[in-house]
């Protein structure tokens, strides 16, 4: 009875929430990574190798970057560095969950959550009220993980029978997933509504802006995260009340 009132305790129901926030995330992942499997089979990758390749490195950015790497005959220093540097944003997400994990839970729920940080999981976890049970994040991975790899194998065996621009629009449904995530809190508080929309002119305008639009999206994303996130908080810090609920 005690382990029941855990908040990393098993939960069927916070599993299955996980299973059906993570529908859209598996269905946009599928039309994602299916373009970037025809990037893979130009480097050369089989369907098996770039369904692995997905399931372990799960990040659109990082494995552009490695993919095209490889198809450039890059060594496996160079690939591991580009993808470190890709996909470092995630490090501040998963800074950002372990604060959400309630005291005592144990350190292979870290583990498993932080193999697979990306924006949609990351953004539908931490909108959760309370302590983070893992279980929920664990659900939407069910689903999310399987898909962008089958999704590349796909792709790869697809190659180039479609054209790029009809698997390019595919992805759409990504950006709406993700105006499904910043909407409700942002209705919520207009301090979430004014940051969500100075990010989006920040980020437009700094593609542009001299020496920095010369970086790298991730590069650019991670500095434009740091200065807004630390801006708001001492600004507008938020007042401890969320306890263990």
């Amino acid at each position: 009875m005690e382990t029941a009132t855990r908040p990393y305790a098993f939960s069927r129901k916070v599993f299955c929430e996980g299973m059906r926030d993570g529908v859209p995330i598996a269905l946009g992942y599928f039309a994602v990574s299916f373009s970037l499997g025809i990037a893979a089979r130009k480097a050369g990758l089989t369907p098996v190798q770039g369904f692995f390749a997905s399931l372990l490195n799960n990040a659109s950015a990082g494995e552009y970057a490695a993919f095209a790497l490889i198809a450039s005959g890059a060594t496996y220093l160079e690939v591991a560095i580009i993808t470190l540097i890709a996909n470092a944003r995630y490090l501040l997400m998963s800074c950002a969950l372990a604060q959400r994990f309630a005291p005592g839970t144990p350190f292979f729920h870290r583990l498993i959550i932080g193999y697979d940080v990306t924006d949609e999981l990351f953004g539908i976890t931490i909108a959760r009220p309370g302590w983070l049970n893992p279980f929920y994040t664990y659900g939407a991975i069910a689903l999310a993980a399987p898909a962008w790899a089958a999704g590349t194998a796909c792709g790869i065996i697809a190659g180039n029978l479609l054209p790029l621009r009809a698997v390019s629009a595919l992805s759409v449904a990504l950006y709406g997933m993700f105006l499904a995530i910043i909407i409700p809190p942002a209705r919520k508080s207009k301090v979430v509504a004014a940051l969500v929309a100075i990010s989006f002119a920040l980020s437009f305008v700094c593609t542009y802006l001299p020496g920095i639009s010369a970086l790298s999206d991730g590069t650019r994303t991670i500095l434009l995260t740091v200065a807004i996130s630390c801006a708001a908080a001492i600004l507008f810090p938020v007042k401890q009340e969320e306890g263990n609920q």
